[in-house]
């Protein structure tokens, strides 16, 4: 779910001596239904099931897999991919179980969808190729790849954790608007809440990221988005395996996430990661590309 882009303030340096956020600022609105050229659709077989997936970039390059959490798809990495493409990586998306062009993909009649299957779906695409691999886990997704992490780490080049809830156990707690009473707030009606604050629009995204996170509603299994939130409410704390793993790791955030900074900054001292912080909402793949492309290239120079 984005926020309203908030313009740059001085803290993170003058923008005209910064070529990213020049160019973040410049991006226009785009048709986001629209894969970058060259790019390979296909169906990977999952644990769950069929997952729509995507790659670009030549075979054989340093692999990249970009995983989209909740309400999101392959879709959202529409800007990113190409940048980390073009700077000779094999970049890999796909839609968790439940969601969007996965929809049907899920735990089988009579189960919910649990972190085991979506850690073991992960697992399954990372051990499709070449290892170890480059991973980010967007939002919610973040807690899958974190516990992909502690379970798989030579499946690890780097972690990159996009505005990924910062909290163990019930991680609502430090949402700004709901964080005080999320612990007696059922999982169905966050859920309902999110999809009615994307839906009409409450955080001012431009028409064509609209139409798109607007047109996935149409497909993602709701019940999917039920339990992902209740996962959400009782996630495992791995904080210790993420510290003691000398994979480098990165925690990207907006300054105006939903989570509030502070927290991210102290997850990150947690498990040793570096912290970047860019002045948008909590979609930052989205909002600032060219910067997050040059932090997590960066991040994966230093782990050669």
């Amino acid at each position: 779910m984005s926020l309203r882009t908030r313009q740059p303030s001085r803290r993170y340096g003058p923008i005209e001596h910064d070529r990213p956020a020049m160019l973040d600022a410049a991006l226009p609105d785009v048709d986001w239904t629209v894969l970058p050229p060259d790019t390979e659709s296909y169906g990977f077989p999952a644990p769950s099931g069929r997952l729509a997936a995507i790659a670009l970039g030549r075979r054989g390059d340093p692999r990249v897999v970009l995983v989209p959490g909740a309400t999101g798809s392959k879709e959202d990495f529409v800007l990113l991919a190409p940048l980390l493409a073009d700077a000779g990586y094999r970049v890999e998306s796909f839609d968790l179980a439940g969601q969007y062009e996965s929809a049907s993909a899920g735990p089988g009649p009579g189960r919910r969808l649990d972190f085991d299957l979506f850690v073991a779906d992960l697992v399954a695409v990372l051990e499709s190729g070449e290892a170890p691999v480059h991973v980010l886990g967007y939002s919610f997704a973040g807690l899958v790849a974190e516990l992909t992490l502690a379970s798989r780490p030579e499946l690890f080049a780097s972690l990159v954790l996009l505005t990924t809830p910062p909290g163990r156990g019930q991680t609502f707690r430090g949402v700004r608007w709901l964080g005080p009473i999320s612990g007696l707030v059922p999982a169905r009606s966050i859920a309902s809440l999110m999809v009615w604050g994307i839906v009409t629009n409450r955080n001012h995204t431009r028409p064509g990221r609209l139409a798109l996170a607007r047109m996935r509603f149409g497909y993602t299994r709701r019940s999917s988005l039920d339990e992902i939130i209740a996962l959400m409410k009782h996630t495992p704390d791995v904080r210790r395996a993420l510290a003691g793993s000398p994979v480098p790791k990165l925690i990207a955030v907006g300054d105006h996430d939903l989570w509030r900074v502070r927290l991210h900054r102290r997850f990150a001292r947690r498990i040793g990661a570096d912290l970047r912080i860019y002045p948008t909402g909590h979609s930052p793949c989205e909002t600032t590309p060219h910067q997050l492309a040059r932090d997590m290239l960066a991040l994966y120079a230093r782990g050669r």
